[in-house]
């Protein structure tokens, strides 16, 4: 497993070795103690699972404390845009983003620490996303960045994505205060 560091502190993408033959393949998702040596010392506590067709786009999605949540993402099936957004209000990367593309194929993860607004555009239809979660879904903890917020100058490669209620009436970030 290869896990490499990002311009922004605390993101990683992870590689796992891939094992295959005429059978199929193998590789590790998760290992505790990799993770551990490369800081991610977070329990993992709760799996979510989601299907999306093309052109939706889930997020910019985060949890408050007490309830932050850290997130190690992949997809099963399909592809999908993955961001990370830096909403720690100290951090001199403070709202910049990294963007990478994760697919069924290249078995990519990414890491997603606390103190993160995290969204995704699937780019297939019928695309599985798997992520593991630090902290148990609280909605009373929950916040929402606008996707296209002007300021956060993210290339989504899309005007009129498919999204939720809850996203299409986010507060922008031009006004927005982070709980971290």
């Amino acid at each position: 497993m290869k896990i490499e560091k990002t311009r922004i502190d605390g993101l990683l993408v992870i590689t796992p070795k891939v094992f295959g033959d005429e059978r199929g393949h193998f590789f590790e998702s998760f290992r505790k103690d990799i993770f551990e040596e490369h800081g991610v010392a977070e329990d993992f506590i709760q799996d979510n699972q989601s299907l999306s067709s093309k052109g939706i786009l889930r997020g910019l999605h985060f949890q408050k404390e007490p309830h932050a949540q850290g997130k190690l993402v992949r997809v099963l099936q399909g592809s999908v845009l993955d961001v990370a957004v830096d909403i720690r209000s100290n951090s001199i990367t403070y709202g910049q983003h990294v963007a990478i593309e994760l697919n069924g194929s290249n078995n990519t993860m990414f890491y997603i620490p606390p103190g993160f607004a995290h969204g995704f555009l699937t780019l297939e239809d019928n695309t599985i996303f798997a992520y593991k979660c630090t902290q148990y879904y609280h909605k009373d903890s929950e916040g929402c960045i606008l996707w296209n917020s002007p300021s956060l100058g993210i290339n989504w490669g899309i005007n009129s994505p498919i999204l939720s209620e809850k996203d299409k009436i986010a507060k922008d970030f031009s006004n927005f205060e982070s709980p971290f």
